[in-house]
């Protein structure tokens, strides 16, 4: 199961009290304070792990809390520190204040981290406080509590690619024909119910990812139909694959529709590059194909490549193409 939104509770550990005693000790006249301090809390550290791809764990555990520092001892004995709680999510994920919902940090790449909550100090025991008027303190700091915090954690897929296209437009076909993703494929709209990440081999030692974003429909920016549930998924893509049926009726409507809704959601995303390619060639004869090439599509000037995912038709020139708009 793909989730991509969650929200915690996070709570740093608290810091140990100081301790009050004094040097009970043969042949030591008038034995001295000698109470040690008291450990620091745990930290809690968000940590980007590329083995994760979803925040699926979050929707069972939702507080998450460091160790507390021990107490100090006798005999200037420390209190030990708490130990860190390290939480792994996805590449990717932003986290945002629960209630201001300001983002505090955003994890983009693999092994970044940052600590979310700090542990509370230790407190100090009462051999820190003796003084030349004030030799046998009877008192200690107590340990200072740890940062606590209701955060929200959101998944945007990281992807050189990102597929967009109606229902049906064969963009689950296209993935799996092309990486080793295997996305859900049937013939009724929506089969695609989560986002898909596949890794495309291009030639020897090359390769590049590819997102396939569940079908958008008109409106989709005002959240209807899967809405903004995955377009978030689109805007940290570098170059947006757009996956036009080539049986449609209405090829150029559909552009206009996908391209307006990309905006709307977005500023940011219209100004991502386009590659247009129409699928499903396969399903009409090669004058049918050289005719629809010839659509003027608007502020579209690059080449429209027609494909076949089932036929595996024109598939390698799609990845030349592809691979060489990354690259530019």
């Amino acid at each position: 199961m793909f989730l991509d939104y969650a929200e915690i509770f996070v709570k740093a550990g608290n810091g140990g009290d100081g301790a009050v005693s004094f040097r009970r000790e043969k042949f030591v006249a008038k034995g001295g304070p000698s109470g040690g301090n008291g450990g620091n809390g745990g930290n809690v550290i968000i940590k980007a792990d590329e083995n994760l791809h979803t925040l699926l764990d979050f929707r069972y555990k939702r507080k998450y809390i460091a160790q507390n520092g021990e107490k100090g001892g006798k005999s200037l004995k420390d209190g030990k520190g708490g130990k860190d709680l390290v939480i792994k999510v996805p590449v990717g994920t932003i986290v945002k204040d629960s209630e201001t919902k300001e983002v505090i940090y955003d994890l983009k790449s693999n092994g970044e981290e940052f600590i979310i909550a700090a542990g509370g100090r230790g407190g100090k025991g009462n051999s820190n406080f003796a003084t030349s008027t004030n030799q046998t303190p009877r008192y200690a700091q107590g340990g200072k509590p740890g940062e606590e915090h209701k955060i929200i954690l959101e998944l945007k897929l990281i992807a050189d690619v990102g597929l967009v296209g109606f229902p049906n437009a064969g963009k689950s076909t296209l993935i799996s024909v092309i990486s080793a993703a295997r996305p859900k494929i049937a013939d009724y709209p929506f089969t695609t119910l989560k986002p898909n990440l596949g890794i495309v081999n291009y030639k020897e030692f090359k390769s590049f990812t590819v997102a396939d974003i569940p079908g958008l429909i008109e409106g989709a920016h005002l959240g209807k139909g899967l809405g903004h549930q995955f377009l978030k998924h689109i805007e940290r893509t570098k170059i947006l694959l757009f996956l036009l049926d080539i049986t449609s009726e209405k090829i150029k409507e559909d552009y206009n529709i996908l391209r307006k809704e990309l905006m709307n959601y977005s500023n940011e995303l219209s100004k991502k590059k386009i590659i247009v390619a129409f699928s499903k060639a396969d399903l009409v004869s090669d004058e049918e194909i050289n005719s629809i090439l010839q659509i003027n599509l608007e502020s579209y000037n690059k080449k429209i490549i027609a494909i076949s995912s089932v036929t595996k038709y024109n598939i390698p020139l799609l990845l030349d193409t592809l691979w060489n708009e990354l690259n530019e």
